[in-house]
């Protein structure tokens, strides 16, 4: 890169970072523009809807409104899906950039150009990438503060219980050296009671999904209560015998012996491929590898949280390099078309391999089953259907541990010192 092209590129960064200081996050959609125009570009924010169907153009002023992009029809669409830039074919100066933060993917930039701008210019490329990465930074940065871009997202209303359960949630996606977790809700205006959590802490990925009893803002509390009972024994130190007892009280006390909740905790060792993990009368998630479900994880059982009994037994299985885990609950399995057919395990499991097969990564595998799910019940969902993939991947340095390819705590392993019961 030449040092005039160095310099223009650094002004296109600076004047982003610059104006976005003071900016609100509804003004984010301008400041692009600003930037962009110092290349003699223009930029028009597009961000995913809530059930990401739609890439809703963001208001810029003094730009004309532009018509929403299906995800899973347009050029846009395909930038979105893949994660990569797309360029419109036939010559014209527009490309289509994606927006993410870190691995979660927020919607794609409309980029127009000026004529004769060769899309194949190195330095072009990177101002591009720049552009993309630092705009999904920002976006993130700057929503919690103001509604201006949530605004956006959402195409009809949103009741107060899945607005308080989205205001809980971690990103739907995110990713490290080596493994890949992404997570989904539906219905994504009317979910209530299902939550999911995750956290990789010194080479330990953690991971949750919880279903409270109910489908209306009492589930909510108690699916929150849970949720931020696992976040605060996770984040003391806690085991998974500890944080499932915590939890289980928790859901005793709030659901007063009326509600309770199934779920699963896990720990990953990222190092090694080791998982380990509690299972509270929930569905047992899917170990998938080769594109293929090849077990359920139906050890570790104990009895539904809020009935305290703490007895379990951690379940442990050692996974390859490539492997998903895939949690589910049962309003995925057990939502009804309208003769009363199940959805189903056998189809679930179908749609993963295909998706495994095809290649498509966890949050597009997660977007598409959530379709199917949806359109198998005719657009409303009789209950909350949550889906979480995890995906673990050695890094180099890693070497994967050999080891029994699954076996129960009792059988040839001891809980380690986290996990034993405290008194």
């Amino acid at each position: 890169m030449a040092a005039d092209e160095a310099e223009q590129t650094l002004g296109l960064v600076r004047t982003f970072l610059d104006r976005v200081h003071l900016a609100t996050a509804g003004q984010i959609p301008d400041v692009l523009l600003e930037a962009a125009r110092t290349l003699g570009w223009t930029a028009v924010l597009y961000l995913a809807d809530y059930e990401q169907r739609l890439l809703v153009p963001a208001p810029v002023t003094g730009v004309p409104a532009r018509p929403p992009q299906g995800i899973d029809t347009t050029l846009a669409g395909r930038c979105f899906r893949t994660v990569e830039p797309v360029p419109s074919p036939g010559g014209e100066p527009v490309v289509w950039l994606p927006v993410v933060d870190g691995a979660h993917r927020l919607g794609a930039l409309e980029i127009r150009l000026p004529v004769g701008t060769d899309p194949g210019d190195a330095t072009f490329r990177e101002r591009c990438r720049l552009l993309s990465h630092v705009t999904g930074h920002l976006i993130a940065a700057k929503g919690p503060y103001g509604d201006g871009l949530d605004q956006v997202m959402r195409l009809r209303p949103r009741s107060v219980a899945s607005e308080l359960l989205h205001q809980i949630l971690p990103p739907l996606t995110f990713a490290c050296e080596g493994f890949v977790v992404s997570g989904l809700l539906q219905p994504a205006y009317d979910v209530a009671a299902d939550a999911f959590d995750y956290s990789v802490v010194q080479d330990v990925a953690h991971l949750a999904v919880l279903d409270a009893t109910g489908h209306d803002l009492d589930g909510t509390l108690l699916a929150a209560v849970a949720l931020t009972g696992y976040r605060n024994s996770r984040r003391e130190g806690h085991g998974l015998y500890d944080t499932t007892a915590l939890i289980d009280e928790l859901v005793g006390v709030h659901g007063r012996g009326e509600r309770y909740a199934t779920g699963i905790l896990a720990e990953l060792e990222l190092s090694t491929g080791r998982l380990r993990y509690l299972n509270a009368g929930h569905p047992a998630p899917l170990l998938m590898r080769d594109s293929h479900v090849v077990k359920h994880l139906d050890q570790g059982r104990r009895v539904l949280f809020g009935l305290g009994d703490g007895q379990a037994q951690i379940a442990q299985e050692w996974l390859q390099p490539g492997d998903r885990i895939v949690f589910y609950t049962d309003g995925v399995t057990e939502a009804r078309d309208t003769q009363g057919r199940f959805f189903g395990l056998d189809r679930l499991v179908e749609r993963l391999q295909w998706a495994a097969a095809a290649g498509q990564p966890a949050p597009e595998t997660l977007r598409r089953i959530s379709h199917d799910v949806l359109d198998h019940q005719g657009g409303t969902l009789q209950d909350d259907a949550t889906l979480l993939i995890a995906e673990w991947a050695t890094n180099d340095e890693h070497t994967l541990v050999a080891a029994p390819r699954s076996s129960t705590v009792g059988d040839d392993l001891s809980p380690s010192q986290d996990d034993v019961p405290r008194r």
